[in-house]
C-alpha cells in the first residue's frame, strides 16, 4: 500500500484546489494542447522577459496559505476586537433589520450575489425587476418623476446631482450653495469632486435659503442632520425664480411621513436606502439613490432599467439608454459612474415589497413616537432641545458632552460626537423599550424613570401638520402582495430563476473577470461584528475591523508592488477617480499645477477618458497599431509635444486587446522623461499577481478591481471596491476623510467615497481570499487563468479569427474571437452569437469591446476544462449554424440565430413559422436535454425600449 504523508493529506484539503477548477491533469491536457511542458514555460513565452516576476510573492505572515477554518478563525479573532453597541449617531446610518427571508434569499444567495450587470437583458429579468422595483419606490417616496438603479452612496450621489443640475440649468453661475446641515461627508465629497470643475462651493444658514441669489444650485438635507425638519417650501419658490435648482437630500423612511420634495419644488432628490435592510457595514456597501424630474431622465448618470418588449411582443426589461454607461461619451463625459450598487438596491428593493406601504409607515411612525418618548424625557430632565420639529434625530444642548457620551458608552450605547455643547442621538427601526430605558440612565444621573405609558400618551407628532404626507406611496400591486413569507419566498425564487448567474454556468466576460466567490469568503460578512459597526463608531470600538483593513491593504501591496493602498473608493471608476486626484496633487506640489495633459490610448475603456475629464485634465488620445500595441511613437511625439504640461498616461495592461506588450517599460520610461506619472487601470490584474507586478515595471498609480480579481461577487452590477495602489512618492496624498476625523496625511485629497473605507463590510472577502490562496496559490491561479484563455482561444481559433495574440499566437487572460467577416458574409452579428449562446445555456462574452463587432472572452481560473469544453462545444456548434447560413441550408433571416433565444412559450407554441426545426431551436446539443435554461423573454427591443422609455413598474391599469 502506498502511505500517504500527512503533508500530502494536509495539502489536498488547501483551499487552492478548490479555487482553481482544472486539476493537475487537466491542467496538462491543456497545455499539450498548447505545446508547453509546464505552466511556468507558458507564462515565460507569454510574459515579457523584463517584467517576469519569479519571486515569491512577499506576503509575510500570509505566505503560506491557511484552509478555510484555519482562516476563518484567524478573521474571527479580528472580528471580536470589534466592540458592537447600538449606534444611535445617524449622520445618514441606521441600525435596520435585514429580514430574514431576504438574508437567506438574496444577501446571502449565490443565484443573486454571483450575477453579472445585467447587459443581457434576456438572462437578466429577474433582477431587472427587482431594480425597476427599487426604481419604482424611490420614484414614489421623493415624489420624483423618475430615479435611476442605485447610486454608489450618498455622497457620490449628491456631487453627481451637483454636475447635473450645473450642465442642464440655465444659471451662468459657478457657485452652489450647500446648507450647513448637510451630512458632514457629503459636503466633503461635494468640495472633493467640485474644486476640480471650478466650482465654487458655500455654505448657507437654511434659515436664509431665501436670500440666495448668486448660485446655480443648493443642496439640501431633509430632515437635517441635526434631525430639525424644515419647511422650505415658501424659500425653495423663491431661489427657483432666481434660475437657481435645487437638491435635496432627503431620508427614505421619513418620508413615508413628510411631504416628499418633489411636491415643494426638488430638481432633484439624492439620499442612501441603507436603512431599508441593508446592514451598516462600517459604511458600506450600500445602495445611493437619485431621482430626478422627468425632463432631466436623459441627462441623468448611471444606470436606468427600462421597460420594452420582445421579439414577440411581450414585455422584457433591460437597460436603457446603454450608452451613457457601456460607451461612455468618453472625453466629452460628464460622468464616469459606470456601475451601480444592485445587490444593495436588491435588498433596498425587497424591504420595500415585504414590508409594502402599511408596514414602512408603521416601522416609521414607531420610530417617531419613540423619538418623541425620548424628547418627553429629555425635558423632564431639564435639557434643551436645538429644534423641536424632528423626525428620528436629537440635537441636546448640554454643558456635559463628555461624561454624556462616556455613559452612554458605557449603557452600551454611541451617540453622535458633535461639540463640547452638543450631543447628538438618532433612533432606528431597532430601537425599543429597552433602548430608551438604557437612554435614560445615561441622561438622568440617577433620577427615577418616569412611566413610559405616560409619556407616550402625550407624545404628539414633532413636524407641523403642513409638511405631513398626504399622497399615496408604493401603490402598485407588487408592494402589496407579498407580504407573507410564503409569498415573499416564492417571489424570490421566481426572479432568481429567470437569471443566469454564475451558480449555473460559466460567464466568459472579458475584461470582467466572472470568478469563484468562495462560501468561506462570503460568511465573514455577516457577522455582526463586521456588518453592525456604524462608520463613525469610535476608533477603540473598531480596532479588529482597521487591523484587517491594513492587512489587507499589506497584502494588496506585496501583490501590486506599490508602496501604499487606499481602500476608500468604492467603484473601479471611483478608483480611476482618486488616481488622477493623487496625481493632480502631485504636480501642484511640485509647483507644476499647470500640468494637465492626460494621454490615453484609443482602446482603453471610456471610464479612463471620462475620469480625466472629470478632474478638468486635457485627454489627448493616441494611436494603437494594426497589432492592438500602443503605437509608441505616437505616444513618444504626443508626450514631446505636450511635455511641459504632460500629467499622465493612462494605459491597460495587459492592453485592452488581451495582450502583454512588449513595449510597456519603455512607454512608461516616455512618459517619466517628460516629466508625467502612469496611471496603470488594473481592470486586468487577474493576469498580473505573481508573474508581473505594475508598481515594479513603471506605474505610478492603480486601481484595482477587488470585484474582479479579488473574489468580491459583481452581485448583478454592483458592490464593487476599487481601491488605489500608489508609489512612495504618492502614498502622502492618499484620500482622507477630515469631516469624520479620518486624517491619513495632511497634504491628502479630500473624500471620495461617504464613508472613510468606502465599502469596508465586503473587504474580509478579498481578506479570506488571499489568506486561503497564499503566495503560491495566487500566482497559480493567475497562471491558470492565462492557460485557460489560451485554450479557448487555440481550440476556437479554426473557427474564429482571434484578433490580437502575442509571440506564438498566444493571448493574456482573455481574447478576442472577430465576428466582422462573418457578419459581412452572412448578416450573422456578434449580438446574434450572444443570443444563441443563451439556447446554450451560457451567458455571452463581452459584445463590441473593445473592437466592435466582435467577442471577448475571459474563462478565469475557476472553470474547469469540462466546463471550458462545454462552451468550447457551443461556440464550435454555432458557428457550424453561421456555416449553414453560408451555404444557403439556413434562409438568412429565418434561422436559430436571428430568433435567439428561444423561450419555451415560443417552442410550445401552435404556431411554428421558423424555417428551421423546433428540436434544432431547443436542443442544438444533445446534453442540453439533461440540463436546459430556458430564457423567458425573447430578443429585447432595445429601440423600442429607447423610444418609449418607462422606467417604473407597470401602471396599476396593466394589473386589471
Amino acid at each position: 500500500m502506498t502511505r500517504t504523508s500527512l503533508t500530502q493529506l494536509e495539502a489536498r484539503d488547501a483551499f487552492i484546489a478548490r479555487h482553481i477548477g482544472p486539476d493537475t491533469a487537466e491542467q496538462q491536457s491543456m497545455l499539450d494542447t498548447l505545446g508547453y511542458a509546464s505552466r511556468a514555460a507558458l507564462i515565460d513565452a507569454i510574459v515579457p522577459a523584463h517584467i517576469r516576476n519569479k519571486s515569491a510573492l512577499p506576503l509575510g505572515q500570509f505566505f503560506e496559505p491557511k484552509p478555510e477554518q484555519e482562516a476563518l478563525a484567524v478573521l474571527k479573532g479580528l472580528a471580536k476586537k470589534n466592540r458592537v453597541l447600538a449606534s444611535l449617531i445617524g449622520q445618514g446610518y441606521y441600525g435596520t433589520y435585514t429580514p430574514g427571508v431576504v438574508l437567506r434569499n438574496i444577501f446571502e444567495n449565490p443565484a443573486w450575489y454571483t450575477a453579472y450587470t445585467p447587459y443581457q437583458p434576456e438572462i437578466s429579468q429577474g433582477r431587472l425587476e427587482a431594480i425597476l422595483n427599487f426604481q419604482q419606490a424611490i420614484a414614489d417616496l421623493t415624489g420624483m418623476g423618475i430615479a435611476n438603479a442605485s447610486m454608489l452612496d450618498e455622497g457620490t450621489s449628491a456631487a453627481e446631482a451637483m454636475t447635473l443640475i450645473l450642465r442642464v440649468g440655465k444659471s451662468k453661475s459657478k457657485a452652489f450653495y450647500v446648507a450647513n446641515d448637510v451630512l458632514p461627508q457629503t459636503l466633503e465629497v461635494v468640495r472633493t469632486r467640485a474644486e476640480p470643475l471650478g466650482i465654487e462651493v458655500k455654505t448657507f444658514d437654511p434659515a436664509e435659503l431665501a436670500g440666495v441669489t448668486d448660485a446655480f444650485g443648493v443642496l439640501l438635507q431633509y430632515p437635517g442632520v441635526d434631525g430639525a425638519v424644515r419647511d422650505y417650501r415658501a424659500d425653495v419658490e423663491k431661489v427657483k425664480a432666481n434660475g437657481t435648482m435645487v437638491v435635496v437630500a432627503a431620508d427614505l423612511l421619513a418620508l413615508t411621513l413628510l411631504s416628499p420634495p418633489g411636491e415643494w419644488g426638488a430638481d432633484v432628490v439624492v439620499g442612501n436606502s441603507q436603512r431599508f435592510g441593508v446592514p451598516l457595514g462600517f459604511g458600506g456597501p450600500h445602495a445611493g439613490y437619485m431621482a430626478t424630474r422627468d425632463d432631466y431622465k436623459r441627462s441623468m448618470p448611471g444606470r436606468l432599467v427600462g421597460v420594452t418588449v420582445d421579439q414577440q411582443g411581450n414585455t422584457a426589461y433591460r437597460l436603457a439608454l446603454q450608452t451613457r454607461e457601456q460607451h461612455i461619451r468618453r472625453e466629452k463625459a460628464t460622468s464616469n459612474i459606470c456601475t451601480a450598487q444592485v445587490l444593495l438596491a436588491v435588498i433596498a428593493s425587497m424591504y420595500a415589497v415585504y414590508h409594502g406601504p402599511q408596514g414602512l409607515k408603521n416601522i416609521a411612525q414607531r420610530v417617531h413616537r419613540y423619538t418623541g418618548v425620548l424628547a418627553g424625557y429629555l425635558r423632564t430632565l431639564g435639557y434643551t432641545l436645538t429644534s423641536e420639529s424632528f423626525f428620528d434625530t436629537l440635537t441636546i444642548r448640554t454643558d456635559r458632552a463628555e461624561a454624556l457620551h462616556a455613559a452612554a458608552v458605557a449603557n452600551g450605547i454611541n451617540l453622535r460626537k458633535i461639540d463640547a455643547q452638543h450631543v447628538g442621538v438618532s433612533l432606528d427601526e431597532t430601537t425599543d423599550r429597552n433602548t430608551l430605558a438604557a437612554l435614560w440612565n445615561v441622561f438622568a444621573e440617577g433620577k427615577e424613570a418616569p412611566d413610559f405609558a405616560a409619556v407616550e400618551a402625550s407624545v404628539e407628532q414633532a413636524f407641523p401638520e403642513s409638511l405631513a404626507r398626504t399622497s399615496e406611496y408604493l401603490t402598485h400591486p407588487v408592494f402589496n402582495r407579498y407580504h407573507s413569507e410564503t409569498e415573499m419566498l416564492r417571489y424570490l425564487r421566481s426572479l432568481a430563476d429567470k437569471d443566469l448567474a454564475l451558480d449555473r454556468t460559466m460567464i466568459p466576460l472579458g475584461s470582467c473577470t466572472m470568478k469563484l466567490n468562495a462560501t468561506s469568503e462570503m460568511i465573514p460578512v455577516t457577522w455582526p461584528e463586521f456588518s453592525n459597526i456604524h462608520p463613525f463608531a469610535p476608533d477603540d470600538q473598531t480596532v479588529g475591523y482597521r487591523e484587517m483593513i491594513g492587512q489587507l491593504e499589506d497584502m494588496l501591496c506585496a501583490v501590486t508592488g506599490y508602496a501604499a493602498v487606499s481602500l476608500q473608493p468604492n467603484a473601479g471608476s471611483q478608483g480611476e477617480y482618486a488616481g488622477l486626484l493623487v496625481i493632480q496633487k502631485y504636480h501642484q506640489s511640485r509647483g507644476e499645477g499647470h500640468r494637465n495633459i492626460c494621454l490615453i490610448p484609443s482602446s482603453a475603456h471610456g471610464t479612463n477618458p471620462a475620469s480625466a475629464s472629470m478632474v478638468n485634465m486635457q485627454v489627448v488620445v493616441t494611436a494603437c497599431d494594426e497589432n492592438g500595441n500602443v503605437d509608441l511613437a505616437d505616444l513618444k511625439a504626443k508626450a514631446e509635444q505636450h511635455s511641459k504640461n504632460l500629467a499622465c498616461v493612462m494605459v491597460t495592461y495587459p492592453s485592452t486587446h488581451g495582450v502583454f506588450e512588449e513595449g510597456i517599460k519603455e512607454l512608461c520610461d516616455i512618459v517619466h522623461s517628460h516629466g508625467g506619472q502612469v496611471y496603470i487601470d488594473g481592470a486586468n490584474m487577474n493576469a498580473l499577481v505573481g508573474v508581473a507586478a505594475p508598481g515594479s515595471f513603471g506605474g505610478d498609480v492603480s486601481h484595482l478591481n477587488l470585484h474582479k480579481t479579488f473574489c468580491i461577487p459583481h452581485g448583478g452590477g454592483g458592490p464593487g471596491v476599487g481601491p488605489i495602489g500608489v508609489g512612495a512618492h504618492l502614498a502622502e496624498f492618499l484620500p482622507n476623510q477630515r469631516s469624520t476625523g479620518y486624517a491619513r496625511n495632511e497634504n491628502g485629497i479630500g473624500a471620495v467615497s461617504a464613508a472613510a473605507f468606502g465599502s469596508a463590510s465586503i473587504l474580509p472577502i478579498s481578506w479570506m481570499y488571499i489568506a486561503m490562496m497564499g503566495g503560491e496559490g495566487l500566482t497559480a491561479a493567475t497562471e491558470v487563468a492565462i492557460l485557460n484563455a489560451n485554450y479557448i482561444a487555440r481550440r476556437l481559433a479554426p473557427h474564429y479569427p482571434v484578433l490580437y495574440s502575442g509571440h506564438d499566437g498566444l493571448v493574456a487572460h482573455e481574447c478576442i474571437l472577430d465576428l466582422r467577416p462573418l457578419t459581412d458574409a452572412t448578416g450573422i452579428s456578434n449580438e446574434d452569437v450572444a443570443k444563441r449562446l443563451m439556447d446554450f445555456g451560457f451567458h455571452a462574452p463581452t459584445m463590441s469591446f473593445p473592437v466592435p463587432g466582435t467577442l471577448m472572452i475571459e474563462p478565469t481560473e475557476s472553470e474547469s476544462k469540462a466546463e471550458l469544453d462545454r462552451f468550447i462545444d457551443a461556440m464550435i456548434a454555432i458557428r457550424g449554424e453561421i456555416a449553414k447560413v453560408e451555404s444557403g441550408e439556413f434562409d438568412k433571416a429565418n434561422n436559430p440565430l436571428k430568433f435567439a433565444p428561444h423561450t419555451a412559450e415560443v417552442l410550445t407554441s401552435d404556431n411554428w413559422d421558423r424555417k428551421y426545426s423546433r428540436e434544432t431551436a431547443a436542443y442544438p446539443l444533445p446534453s442540453l436535454r439533461k440540463n436546459k435554461y430556458w430564457p423567458t423573454v425573447g430578443r429585447a427591443d432595445n429601440v423600442y425600449g429607447d423610444r418609449n422609455l418607462m422606467c417604473g413598474c407597470a401602471p396599476i391599469s396593466a394589473y386589471e
